[in-house]
């Protein structure tokens, strides 16, 4: 079993396309090319951590697009998450779905945002939120963003995140 990260797939949402200057032609077109990018690497045992805002549908449509990707499903809520609760969540096809960051192997902090870690904190936060804003680095040696942009629309295995965090040199902090 393997643990994957994403974030920010926000399935149906077409003004995304245009905020994040997606690669894709229709809405359609971004959520087929997710569902087909997850599949391809997530199999049903392994779990994933999706780490919020996950879809401007209706409940139905977001229970049958969670129905079609592989894996056990674990929400950390984003901001576009709370129009429904953390049950309706559940029923719609997350095995949790949870309000606040959490702690993943005793080290990594999961969230939707950013948190504030120093070098002096033997913590790091993998986080959504900040899309291919440029303040913000794909990886350094205490955090990695997993927005769908920043990973290629593709699911990211949490073991891969953690072996680029060990390899992003000190000076380029």
């Amino acid at each position: 079993m393997k643990v994957f990260l994403i974030s920010d797939t926000h399935f149906g949402d077409d003004r995304i396309l245009r905020y994040e200057n997606r690669p894709f032609a229709s809405v359609e077109e971004m959520d087929k090319a997710i569902i087909e990018n997850w599949n391809s690497v997530v199999s049903k045992e392994d779990t994933v951590f999706h780490l919020g805002d996950v879809s401007s549908y209706e409940p139905e449509r977001i229970s049958e697009i969670l129905a079609e990707l592989n894996g056990k499903k674990v929400l950390i809520m984003g901001n576009h998450d709370q129009n429904y609760t953390n049950k309706q969540w559940e029923e719609m096809g997350f095995e949790q779905a949870i309000n606040y960051p959490i702690l993943f192997r005793e080290f990594f902090i999961l969230s939707h945002a950013p948190m504030y870690i120093c070098t002096n904190m033997p913590y790091a936060n993998f986080y959504g939120h900040v899309h291919a804003n440029p303040s913000y680095r794909d990886v350094s040696r205490q955090s990695a963003c997993v927005c769908v942009e920043r990973i290629s629309y593709t699911p990211i295995e949490a073991d891969e995140l953690i072996t680029k965090m060990r390899h992003v040199s000190e000076c380029s902090r």
